[in-house]
């Protein structure tokens, strides 16, 4: 697959300092938007088999061999919203912590302002300033987000989104995409922390739940 990542940011194997894990989660454009019930169980899909490959999959290979699939919530299409994406052009590069020693250089792209359950969220969407300069990657946006479920069914941490540019100021936000940082299934990586700003005060009670490994 093309870019998963695509989850998205910037985790980098511990044996491998300079590989992004932008880079070993290639998923292909069409899987950033859409929200289709037959949509979401295909993304579940692929998302199962780039775990199940050896050459795509971010497990160890003592939770790899009996691997089967993920655990989703149920696909559940209130949670793909439109968005109004309003850009940030003047930001500053920062630098954004991870779950190491290392820290990846962002910017604020714009902000997400869509309408959940009845309500007004936003969220702030990141640009790397490496990855924007590699092909294939020109238009691609990072979203991490912590909401409340985390810590409960999903990973404490937070889960990622990704997305890309669009032509104009609306874009499809997809949570039945939402996926866990690759850290939490292998401690070899680097994962970007969600900012404080992108917590919501909700459960998303989509996409990617916690990972629980089973050794047979």
């Amino acid at each position: 697959m093309k870019y998963f990542y695509l989850s998205l940011l910037f985790l980098v194997l511990g044996c491998k300092p300079d590989k992004k894990y932008h880079e070993t989660q290639k998923h292909s454009p069409e899987f950033v938007a859409k929200g289709t019930l037959g949509e979401i169980a295909a993304f579940q899909q692929k998302l199962n088999g780039e775990f199940k490959n050896p050459e795509t999959s971010p497990l160890p290979d003592r939770y790899r061999k009996d691997f089967e699939a993920l655990v989703f919530f149920e696909a559940d299409t209130s949670y793909t919203v439109q968005a109004q994406l309003v850009r940030t052009p003047n930001t500053i590069p920062f630098e954004m912590p991870t779950t190491t020693n290392r820290r990846s250089k962002e910017r604020v792209y714009g902000v997400l302002h869509f309408i959940l359950k009845g309500k007004k969220y936003r969220l702030e969407v990141y640009q790397n300033e490496e990855l924007m300069q590699q092909k294939g990657y020109e238009d691609y946006l990072f979203l991490p987000f912590a909401d409340e479920t985390n810590g409960v069914e999903t990973y404490g941490g937070g889960r990622y989104i990704d997305l890309k540019i669009p032509i104009g100021d609306t874009l499809q936000l997809d949570f039945n995409r939402a996926y866990n940082p690759y850290c939490v299934y292998n401690k070899k990586y680097s994962c970007p922390i969600v900012p404080t700003v992108n917590a919501l005060n909700l459960e998303i009670r989509a996409g990617v739940k916690d990972f629980i490994p089973t050794e047979k």
